[in-house]
């Protein structure tokens, strides 16, 4: 079990890595716009980001 957390971070910074190294400055603009986010914003995203990830992993499972 501790193999699969270990290949689920890496692949999770796998993916979070691609957008800054292809567009460094669109990711730049994009976190600057999330640093203006009100919380309520922010809690939606988190959500509804949790939510398709707990759909994909039944879908895949």
């Amino acid at each position: 079990m501790l193999e699969d957390i270990g290949r689920a971070v890496g692949l999770m910074l796998v993916f979070e890595g691609i957008m800054p190294f292809l567009s460094p400055s669109r990711w730049h603009n994009m976190a600057e716009v999330l640093a203006t986010a009100d919380d309520k914003s922010m809690r939606l995203i988190g959500l509804l980001s949790m939510l398709l990830g707990l759909g994909l992993l039944i879908f895949w499972s």
